[in-house]
């Protein structure tokens, strides 16, 4: 298991040091809770809510950005998952990690101060060196998309 070097700044009183770190030893991510004032937020079948999660971070390892994933069993059971499918934490952000939640469901939800949201994870990422073309190479599916293969 590989390791990345970041460091944190906590926001909120509701993490602490030893909260850094996964849910079980082979955990991949960091859940991120949500850290806003209310004891709870509402959100009605389809509202989108931008949720400040209490951490600021500094990923210390070149070609790594952090990106955030929906929480499977609170999307599965609740409906409630990251609106835009996956965030994007470049490595040269500096302020609080926000989490935008989508509920999917046809229900009100509810998200409770403290409660997980999401997860973090580090991966690597990679710069396109664009190069401009009047013709790009041809294969065999060309412009087809959305549904071309069946």
């Amino acid at each position: 298991m590989h390791s990345v070097p970041v460091d944190v700044r906590i926001l909120n009183p509701l993490w602490t040091p030893s909260d850094l770190r996964g849910q079980t030893p082979a955990s991949c991510g960091l859940d991120l809770k949500a850290c806003f004032s209310e004891d709870r937020r509402v959100l009605s079948p389809g509202e989108r809510s931008a949720v400040p999660t209490g951490l600021a971070i500094d990923i210390r390892q070149p070609g790594i950005a952090g990106f955030v994933y929906s929480r499977s069993g609170l999307g599965t059971r609740q409906g409630l998952v990251v609106s835009q499918g996956v965030g994007v934490i470049d490595p040269d952000y500096r302020g609080e990690i926000i989490v935008s939640l989508l509920n999917t469901s046809g229900e009100e939800r509810s998200v409770t101060r403290g409660q997980r949201i999401a997860q973090l994870i580090f991966q690597p990422f990679f710069l396109g060196a664009f190069t401009v073309q009047e013709q790009l190479t041809a294969t065999q599916r060309g412009a087809g998309g959305f549904g071309h293969t069946g």
